[in-house]
């Protein structure tokens, strides 16, 4: 996986990891949009589906993690123009994009903003906007998810009060087949969790202000082939989001997992991706 600073038109710095083209492998780039709190770093329990398939990872820090230039009051919309910028300096004109948790709405800007450009999207256990139509947008949320996102619902000084404070992450925000899984290959996420905070909250600040503010984006607009991929159980990302999502954006197909949770979830991440490939090939 190679590692690239990209500058965009306004100067700030990206950091970019790319997996590059396998000998022989198609042309089909997927953009991973991570999750809150990660880094950027494309999932290492997908690349064996991924040569299999010849895909290409590109993956990128969001402002104010990792090695990317903090930006406060980025819109969710605004990983539209920073993936465009990315494959326009590798030179690559359409891609597919793949988000999980607060990644799926970044995907789902890239589908909306970028016609043309985005072959096929999909999020895994993301978020519906905040005060969507016909949602109970907590319902379901563990206390201490809805907790922090209440806290960003004040604005940033109360949220980045909330966070310096420390409340820390309650373990029963997992279900235990998260728990199991997470004990296996998707351990990974100790390796994009801790370099996430390394320093301080602010990443998870602007992402969490981000979600709770209008997106940028309307989801009549979201018109490539969209899959939605969300386990029943879940207590971070209620399945009742990704249900809104399916009723409102027009090429949305939704697959209901009954007994997963927010990352179990994640053990149909390689038929998520085949499907991504079938559909943008």
């Amino acid at each position: 996986m190679r590692e690239a600073a990209v500058f965009s038109e306004q100067g700030h710095l990206l950091h970019v990891y790319d997996q590059g083209r396998a000998p022989g492998g198609s042309e089909l780039a997927v953009f991973w949009l991570h999750g809150t709190p990660n880094i950027g770093i494309p999932p290492a329990p997908l690349y064996a589906e991924a040569a299999r398939l010849g895909l290409r990872w590109i993956g990128y820090d969001r402002p104010g993690y990792g090695s990317s230039t903090a930006r406060p009051g980025r819109t969710v919309a605004s990983a539209a123009a920073d993936v465009a910028c990315i494959a326009d300096r590798l030179g690559i004109e359409r891609f597919a994009v793949m988000g999980h948790s607060g990644g799926g709405p970044h995907a789902l800007a890239c589908a909306a903003l970028l016609p043309g450009r985005v072959l096929a999207a999909a999020s895994i256990a993301g978020l519906a906007p905040y005060g969507a139509e016909g949602l109970d947008w907590f319902g379901g949320m563990h206390a201490a998810g809805a907790a922090g996102l209440r806290a960003a619902l004040e604005g940033r000084a109360a949220k980045l009060a909330y966070e310096t404070a420390g409340p820390g992450f309650d373990p029963a925000m997992f279900t235990d087949t998260d728990r199991a899984i997470l004990a296996g290959p998707w351990s990974w996420f100790d390796t994009v969790v801790e370099p996430a905070m390394a320093q301080g909250p602010g990443g998870l600040v602007d992402d969490d202000l981000a979600y709770v503010a209008p997106w940028g984006f309307g989801f009549t607009g979201v018109l490539p082939p969209l899959l939605l991929l969300h386990g029943d159980e879940d207590r971070i990302v209620p399945a009742s989001h990704g249900r809104w999502l399916a009723r409102h954006c027009p090429s949305a197909e939704l697959w209901s997992q009954p007994r997963d949770g927010h990352i179990s979830v994640l053990a149909r991440a390689a038929d998520a991706l085949e499907w991504l490939a079938l559909r943008a090939l």
